[in-house]
């Protein structure tokens, strides 16, 4: 089953690093009501980091958003809007990486 929060929830990318939040709320605000804005920022300087979560009242409200601002500008830059991506449940302790079974072919090339 779909985590219905997520239709709501919009990932936006390539902010300006002057944007406020409440520069976001203005902007997405065209669209419907904004339930709630998550700044990203780095975790060693705390910097904001030109990313940001965005979540609408509705579904229809954060796709029209989506469909409506992405390549909008915003301080003079134009920003990015993806649904964002369901978190992943973290593989089994005996799964192995896609690097892992990599390291177990054949090298390409000439054979001895």
């Amino acid at each position: 089953m779909k985590d219905q929060s997520l239709e709501k929830d919009l990932f936006v990318s390539d902010i300006a690093l002057a944007a406020r939040e409440e520069d976001l709320h203005k902007l997405f605000a065209v669209c419907g009501k904004v339930k709630s804005i998550h700044l990203l920022t780095d975790q060693k300087s705390g910097q904001f980091n030109g990313c940001a979560f965005v979540r609408m009242a509705t579904a229809a409200e954060a796709k029209e958003a989506l469909n409506l601002l992405d390549g909008a500008r915003l301080l003079n830059r134009c920003i990015r809007i993806k649904a964002p991506r369901p978190k992943t449940s973290p593989a089994p302790a005996g799964a192995r990486s896609t690097e892992q079974n990599r390291g177990s072919r054949h090298p390409r090339g000439r054979r001895k």
